[in-house]
Parts: C-alpha cells; structure tokens; sequence
C-alpha cells in the first residue's frame, strides 16, 4: 500500500526530468555572452589606446566561436521488501529504500583568434577605404567627426594629428572645411553615390543648387575651400594630395592604427610617466586645441568610479570613461565600429568542434 503511493510521484520526477533543457538557457546565455562579449571589447579596445599611448606593441584577440554544451543526467532507485511468516523477521515488516543522484555539466568552448600576420596589417596599417568614410557620412554619423577621425587631408587641406612620429598642427582652412560640410549635412544639401564607369565605380560627391540660403552658404565655402567649379554640382573622389582639376576631391584617409595614435594621444597620463618619457608628450598650441579640440577623454587615478562606462587596469593605475561623458563614449564606439570597416580578408572557416550528444 505504502508502494503504491509513493509509484505515481516517482513516475512523475522521472518524467520532469526527462524535459529538454536547452530552450530556456537561449534568452539568458545569448544575452549574457553579448554583454560579456562587449565589455571585453571595449575594455580591449582602450586597453590598446594606452599601449600605443606608452608606445607598445597593440595586440587584438577576437573571440572567433562560442559553444556551449549542457548535460543533465539524472538516476532514481527504488527497492522494496514485503516480510511474511516464512521470513524471520515479524510479519507485517517492510523494507523501502529510495535513491537518487543527478548530475549538471556546462562545458563552455570558447575559441580566440589572434590578429596578426596579413589580417594585421589590413585592419590596422591599411588606409580606411574612401567609400566607408563617405558613406558612414551618408548614413547620418556628423561629417566633422568622421572627417576629422578619417581624414590626413582634403585637397591639401591638413588636418591635425597628435601623432610622435609626424604632428601636424592642422589648417584652419580644414576646420572650416569640415565645419561647412557638416552645416550642408544637416541642411540636406550634400550626399554620396557610387558612379558607373568603365571598370570602376568612382565615388561622386554632389552639391544640391537651391535658392534656399541655408543650403546654399555652406556648399558655396566647400567650392571655394575646396577650389572647385563654382557652377558643377557632381565631383569625383580620388585618392591623393591634390586633385588634377577643379571636378576632383583628393582625400588621404588614415589607417586604424593613425587614428588610434591621434586619438591616444588626449589621455590623460601622470605627469611624472611624461616627464621620465614613459610616454610620448603631445605638444600643441593653444590654437590648435581651439581648433581641433579633444577627441575623447581618459581619466585616471588610483580607482576608477564603479558607474564607469569602461574602466581597465594597466600599469597599476586605472584608467576610466566617465558614463555621463557622452562625446568619449560615443568616439570609443566610433573607434571599434571603424575596426568592424576594416575587415577586408576572406572568410575563414570556424573551427571544427564536435560536441558529445550523450
């Protein structure tokens, strides 16, 4: 009688166990690796700017595959014995005994790949292709932040660069530049498209002709900061120092790797690391920081703030972007999208892992 109660609830444990497990652990891991997978991004990123800052070598580690298996195992015993009167033991005696073990394993697979070799050089040392630059314009990112980020120089117009092996002040022809196209931007008066041509597709800059000041001011001072063709509305991007004529725009873009030394080079660094040479000191005029101010802003101290948008130890000190600083983080997003644009190798084959099913 006793067994014949306790049966149905072992039926029933035996069956729960036996549900699948892998539907619920998809909302909670997916996003858990996103967030894990970011912050490490972002602390990798900074982590790289202050190795440049103290002029060391970068080093990027990409997080390739995530794979994760789950195991539950469970196993229920049950033994019974009914005494009778052939039996020494009284009559009316039982023996019930129950068990049960079970066991959970989260194997996790994480594969990392370095970036070296060739894939190095075209993410970090390779020119940012034209079209991106342009394009991000085009999709709405503010043509003075990403011109002055991506670009050495327009037409001859020099942009500034914090750089040790090649500072350069900066014109403040291309700060208006760069403040004129940003005006025709938000006022709709300029944008980008891919020309057909034979066996290329150049990239065409055009100016809208409208009667409407607002539109009309700015895209006046690109022509003539520019020296172009007051009257043409279309003009064609090529790569260079100077055009050949008055329908070209000449652009040298930046590598990754020069954007993160201009960049690293606004963090905010002990003054005794600078005065023992630990780093490279940046010399710039009070001129050219009005012009060309800060890109983004690093603190450091012996703790970082515990709201800190990223915060990362290096040097045994630590180093932090204020959460309410929104023009830092917004650059340091800026940064690790422009890495994303950069990736121009063959697809790679994901490695191979095979993963028990029982």
């Amino acid at each position: 009688m006793r067994l014949s109660k306790v049966l149905p609830f072992l039926i029933l444990l035996f069956l729960t166990g036996c549900t699948s497990t892998g539907p619920a652990t998809i909302a909670r891991d997916r996003f858990d690796y996103i967030t894990a997978i970011s912050d490490s991004w972002k602390r990798q990123m900074m982590l790289n700017l202050l190795k440049i800052r103290y002029i060391d070598a970068p080093v990027f580690m990409d997080v390739a595959s995530v794979i994760n298996s789950y195991e539950v195992a469970g196993e229920i015993s049950l033994r019974g014995q009914l005494a009778d009167k052939f039996n020494n033991a009284l009559a009316g005696d039982q023996v019930l005994s129950l068990g049960a073990t079970g066991r959970y394993v989260d194997r996790p697979t994480i594969s990392y790949q370095p970036l070296s070799g060739d894939k190095f050089a075209r993410s970090l040392m390779m020119p940012i292709p034209i079209s991106a630059v342009l394009f991000l314009i085009q999709s709405g990112y503010p043509a003075d932040l990403v011109m002055r980020v991506c670009m050495n120089s327009i037409n001859g117009l020099d942009n500034s660069y914090g750089g040790p092996g090649n500072p350069r002040e900066g014109s403040l022809k291309f700060h208006e530049l760069v403040s004129a196209i940003r005006q025709s931007q938000s006022v709709g008066g300029m944008g980008m498209r891919m020309k057909t041509a034979k066996d290329k597709q150049p990239v065409v800059i055009f100016l809208r002709p409208a009667d409407d000041a607002a539109m009309a001011a700015p895209n006046r001072r690109i022509r003539e900061l520019l020296g172009l063709d007051q009257s043409a509305t279309e003009f064609t991007v090529v790569i260079g120092d100077f055009p050949d004529n008055n329908l070209e725009v000449s652009m040298l873009s930046r590598s990754i790797l020069q954007v993160m030394v201009d960049v690293a080079s606004y963090i905010d660094i002990p003054a005794a690391d600078l005065a023992e040479g630990r780093a490279y000191a940046p010399r710039r005029t009070p001129e050219q920081e009005r012009l060309f101010p800060p890109l983004i802003t690093i603190r450091t101290g012996s703790a970082a703030p515990g709201d800190a948008f990223v915060s990362i130890q290096y040097r045994n000190r630590w180093f932090w972007i204020e959460d309410r600083d929104r023009p830092s983080k917004q650059m340091l997003t800026f940064l690790m999208m422009l890495f994303s644009l950069t990736e121009t190798s063959a697809v790679q084959a994901a490695p191979i892992l095979t993963v028990p099913t029982r």
